[in-house]
């Protein structure tokens, strides 16, 4: 009796295992009547940083923009390779004189929260940015913007009061939220973002992690994963264990000293992608003694990119040999600042600093970011300047540099950052940086750098059309500010990216973007 008893128990288990391993199969995949399968794994991706905002339009940082991407999109938006392309306009054109851009819209499109994408939502989208002068992207081609005119339920045409270069990036850059959105304020929309993207917005816990789910109505088709769990990871080892561990699917950035180790481990793929991404030292151009140009050119002159490369970098990237990295348009190569300890020492003496000076640079916690202040240090103490290195969490850190109203209000006096745009966008590698009109808290232009022949040089540029003419302008504004050094030009990074070898569809991008459309494992 026992003997029977057990085997069927043992029939019992069998049975059970196979209807639990054919349910697990299916449910990991399953086909829809539309075609496209459906995932119900989950990823999680450690990035270095913390986010600081969900409000696409007032957003400053990249790994605000990768989570941001998840959930909204433009009407234009980039591919791999930095190329303009569609997105929720199906297609557009620009006048002859670059004054008026008219959109053809996706139609069937809706937000995550039921409301229809149509015209008006993109208008009402327009008008907030063009109002509002607090909001970053006003200050980018939006406060030139005189008329906005809906043609249809699904098009729509933009006029601007004079030509801009840069405006079909602005396009890409201004993401559509829900109009029900808008309506319910800043804080709302910095917080609980409702967008059209592949993935709709379901927590935010400040420094510990914010999660995305699948949207199932996403207009653009495919399969992708159930949901994305983002976790900002400063410390680079713990980074990289929890990649080993599967703890997470995608680490970025992928600290270079691992590389070996991880090209070995077979459960992991190793991605370098060439990038836009300049590292640089912002210098305080307003505050002594760094309002003499001589004092910037011998910072310059103290620090061996070809060692911060080496020893920063692992060996990955390049010197960063004008203003705007090698791989974006109009690029001109300038004569590099290459070390030289003497001619550093003899600049400081004629500006009246022969023993060198005091000061302070700031960045955030990450570990890579300590290693760069580290090494600056190091490099500045053989030219007699006491460098105080001040870290901190990235929220504090912004809102302590853009929370200045007025530059004499600013404590800055160095920031070691990065900077990226995409390789056809030479607007945002400049203009936000380097024009007098760009100071925070509504520019990017940390260094307050103010020449009146570079911002002509600049307000000229992004009225023409002419490429020719782009680049001959282009020319001059590279040249004039690299010999203005308001920055320490130290290195344009190649990027590196850690992956399971499950991942598929997680693409970084040339700006250091994270794009998750067709996030998907295996």
């Amino acid at each position: 009796m026992r003997k029977a008893n057990l085997w069927k128990m043992l029939l019992f288990v069998v049975i059970s295992a196979v209807v639990v391993v054919g349910c697990s199969s299916k449910e990991s995949s399953v086909e829809k009547k539309d075609g496209n399968k459906t995932s119900n794994k989950e990823m999680v991706i450690a990035v270095n940083e913390n986010f600081i905002s969900m409000d696409p339009h007032n957003t400053g940082d990249t790994n605000s923009n990768s989570v941001q991407s998840a959930m909204l999109e433009g009407l234009l938006g980039f591919d791999a390779d930095g190329k303009i392309t569609p997105k929720l306009a199906e297609s557009y054109t620009v006048s002859e004189n670059a004054l008026e851009y008219n959109f053809k819209l996706r139609k069937g499109v809706k937000f995550h929260d039921g409301v229809d994408f149509n015209a008006k939502a993109v208008k009402v989208n327009f008008e907030r940015i063009m109002k509002d002068n607090s909001l970053r992207l006003n200050s980018r081609g939006f406060n030139l913007i005189t008329k906005i005119d809906i043609i249809n339920d699904y098009e729509i045409k933009v006029t601007l009061k004079e030509p801009y270069a840069g405006m079909l990036t602005r396009f890409v850059s201004a993401k559509i939220l829900s109009p029900k959105l808008l309506a319910e304020g800043k804080e709302k929309i910095a917080k609980d973002p409702v967008g059209t993207g592949p993935f709709k917005f379901v927590e935010w816990i400040q420094g510990d992690h914010l999660t995305v789910e699948r949207f199932d109505g996403y207009w653009g088709k495919g399969e992708r994963v159930k949901k994305i769990t983002y976790k900002p990871v400063p410390e680079n080892g713990s980074r990289v264990a929890m990649l080993k561990t599967g703890e997470a699917q995608v680490i970025y950035p992928l600290p270079s000293q691992n590389i070996k180790e991880l090209e070995n481990n077979n459960a992991i793929k190793v991605e370098k992608i060439p990038s836009t991404i300049a590292q640089y030292v912002s210098i305080n151009t307003m505050k002594k003694p760094f309002n003499d140009p001589r004092v910037r050119q011998a910072l310059n002159y103290a620090v061996d990119k070809d060692a911060f490369i080496s020893v920063v970098n692992s060996g990955l990237g390049l010197p960063l040999d004008s203003i705007i990295p090698n791989k974006t348009l109009h690029y001109v190569k300038q004569k590099e600042y290459k070390q030289n300890i003497e001619k550093a020492k003899q600049l400081l003496k004629e500006a009246g600093y022969d023993n060198g000076f005091k000061t302070e640079i700031w960045g955030n916690t990450n570990s890579d970011t300590m290693k760069g202040m580290q090494f600056i240090q190091q490099q500045l103490k053989a030219i007699g300047v006491d460098l105080k290195i001040k870290s901190m969490e990235e929220g504090t850190l912004s809102d302590e540099i853009y929370g200045a109203q007025k530059p004499e209000d600013t404590k800055l006096q160095m920031w070691y950052v990065s900077w990226s745009a995409y390789p056809s966008d030479t607007t945002n590698a400049t203009k936000p940086l380097f024009y007098g009109g760009s100071f925070p808290p509504n520019g990017a232009n940390t260094a307050y750098y103010k020449n009146d022949q570079v911002d002509k040089w600049m307000e000229e540029v992004n009225k023409t059309a002419d490429p020719t003419k782009q680049d001959e302008i282009y020319r001059d504004i590279q040249s004039t500010i690299y010999k203005d050094a308001p920055w320490i030009f130290l290195g344009v990074d190649e990027i590196l990216a850690g992956k399971r070898t499950n991942v598929d569809g997680v693409v970084i991008t040339p700006d250091g973007g994270i794009d998750v459309t067709d996030a998907n494992m295996k």
